[in-house]
């Protein structure tokens, strides 16, 4: 596993009071003095396949990917996480099933999984919230599947802004090369449809933020703006 390094958390044992609001709400108050900050350099790997769990991370900034290796020997995007938990499905298991990498500088809470194991059986109510907190990662991926499977790359953005965002709008803070992937597309398929819309005054683009223009949704369903969207490749 990678060396930490400098952050703006306490990386040796992070104060209770720097942990993100919805961790801290999650993890009882007697745990928080257990978990750890760490900071990875971009493309930096977390840990492989076949490792022994040790850690459960949460993504504070940055992005976390989970991937295998295909048929061809080409990595495998399987999650994308850029706030939240990654891992989890580790908690009860031997060995990672996949690797992680970070595929841009990225913050993470660290969290022992053994501690975490036993907290959970021994807090009724904190074994409560975390199945609260998984019932919410299904509901999020149920909206990725329903994402993946509509057909053109103008569906998939203005559907991930509706769903992923904050009052109609979606920060691409990893890159759009990045959202490409998430969206399965080509990058570039990716790139003529936000021109696209741009162009139709469907969305706005600014400092990598794709916000929706207000007015335009009323008015999807009619005219050549239906015809922006590309199959994607």
């Amino acid at each position: 596993m990678a060396a930490i390094k400098d952050s703006p958390y306490d990386l040796s044992h992070m104060k209770s009071m720097l942990l993100p609001a919805a961790l801290k709400a999650l993890l009882p108050s007697t745990f928080h003095p257990r978990c750890e900050g760490a900071r990875f350099a971009r493309n930096e790997r977390i840990f492989l396949a076949g490792d022994r769990p040790e850690w459960m991370f949460y993504v504070v900034s940055g992005e976390i990917t989970l991937e295998r290796t295909g048929l061809q020997g080409e990595p495998v995007v399987l999650q994308r996480t850029r706030q939240g938990f990654v891992s989890e499905a580790s908690l009860q298991s031997a060995k990672y099933h996949c690797d992680a990498q970070s595929s841009v500088d990225t913050t993470v809470v660290k969290i022992p999984i053994r501690d975490l194991s036993a907290e959970l059986e021994r807090d009724p109510a904190f074994a409560s919230r975390w199945i609260g907190m998984l019932n919410g990662e299904v509901r999020r991926l149920r909206l990725h599947c329903e994402r993946l499977s509509m057909k053109s790359v103008k569906d998939r953005v203005l559907h991930l802004i509706n769903t992923e965002g904050q009052s109609g709008s979606y920060a691409a803070t990893t890159g759009l090369k990045s959202l490409a992937g998430e969206l399965g597309v080509t990058h570039e398929a990716l790139y003529r449809t936000l021109a696209a819309l741009e162009k139709a005054h469907a969305i706005r683009r600014k400092d990598g933020v794709l916000s929706l223009v207000q007015d335009w949704l009323p008015k999807a369903t009619k005219g050549p703006l239906l015809q922006i969207g590309q199959n994607p490749r």
